[in-house]
């Protein structure tokens, strides 16, 4: 499973926001990265390099790579309604980002790692694919015999999102992936019409 694996604080100082989640190092250094830090003169930046970014971070953001992000955005062309809403309705859509939305997981990575060591499942069956794609009524959950993993139970303890697309149920630890949200209620600041305009040179 193809996933990235480098230096995340790098990363979320390229793009100027912790991406990533809470990061002290990137709390400490908030500036670009490089040899000159923040005394580098950085030129005005051209259209194609602003909407290069902008992809670039949503790709970090849902953790997916170049060829299943392009895949995702054909999908989104396809279907009716804004093509860059729908591009982030499909990535919230993915069964590692509900998994970490619902707060099993506290990263999207520890997310994808639940899900691949087949320790979810959806309406009561294992699913071990990340990039499975839920539809509105899907039941997500934590199977028997993962309930009491500290990981888990601590993630759950420490969360405290909540999502008016989303229900959860902390006895049973499972949750209802109620709808797909719209795109006011999507919290990631990434600016999906750069991303349609990039891939529609």
């Amino acid at each position: 499973m193809a996933r990235y694996t480098g230096p995340k604080s790098k990363i979320a100082r390229k793009f100027g926001e912790a991406i990533f989640g809470d990061d002290k190092s990137f709390e400490k250094k908030n500036y670009p990265p490089g040899q000159h830090g923040n005394n580098r003169r950085r030129g005005k930046k051209s259209e194609y390099s602003v909407q290069l970014m902008e992809k670039q971070k949503a790709k970090y953001t849902y953790g997916i790579l170049e060829k299943q992000f392009r895949n995702l955005f054909g999908t989104a062309k396809r279907k009716e309604g804004v093509t860059g809403e729908v591009l982030l309705q499909l990535c919230e859509s993915r069964l590692d980002n509900v998994v970490f939305r619902m707060g099993i997981a506290p990263t999207r990575s520890g997310a994808r790692q639940l899900v691949s060591h087949r320790h979810i499942t959806v309406n009561g069956e294992l699913v071990n694919i990340p990039s499975y794609t839920l539809k509105a009524g899907d039941v997500v959950g934590v199977r028997e015999k993962s309930k009491s993993l500290q990981t888990i139970q601590d993630s759950l303890a420490a969360n405290s999102s909540v999502y008016e697309w989303i229900t959860w149920n902390s006895e049973k630890k499972e949750g209802t992936f109620v709808s797909v949200p719209e795109r006011l209620q999507i919290p990631e600041n990434i600016k999906e019409q750069l991303i349609v305009e990039l891939y529609s040179k």
